[in-house]
């Protein structure tokens, strides 16, 4: 299902050209036009979804396997040391575009690129309660 005027479902349905490193029925990976790395791609559903939380069971299923086939062919070729794979949801998060993307970030020694955050302190009681508020949720029974 496409959105009219999402700009990632026209690049994912070949409306509007790009670099396509690869294509099947579900997905279209093409390369970042603002990479933050040489050889950046972003893997597009071709069905659009804003973000993870209303993203298919199905493509999330596959998005996963087409990431792996992908970077696995990358890395054989860039020789990076290292690939980053990274999806973000909401504008807090870091989302500009929303329709789902995965980024395909080839590491290289001494890039400049930063994605680390500051380790922080586990609180044991909000760490207790999230985990079985969110294993109740789940239908899960922790032991």
């Amino acid at each position: 299902m496409k959105k009219e005027d999402c700009i990632f479902c026209k690049i994912a349905a070949g409306e509007i050209p790009s670099k396509t490193l690869y294509e099947d029925e579900s997905f279209r990976v093409i390369l970042d036009i603002s990479p933050a790395s040489k050889g950046h791609a972003i893997i597009l559903p071709k069905n659009h979804a804003a973000n993870l939380y209303e993203l298919s069971d199905e493509d999330a299923s596959r998005i996963l396997v087409v990431a792996k086939k992908v970077a696995t062919v990358m890395q054989d070729i860039l020789h990076c040391d290292g690939l980053n794979v990274l999806q973000n949801n909401g504008e807090a998060a870091g989302q500009s575009v929303f329709h789902l993307h995965v980024h395909l970030i080839p590491r290289y020694e001494n890039d400049r690129i930063n994605i680390k955050w500051a380790p922080g302190t586990p609180d044991d009681t909000f760490l207790s309660e999230f985990a079985d508020k969110v294993s109740t949720a789940l239908g899960q029974s922790r032991a």
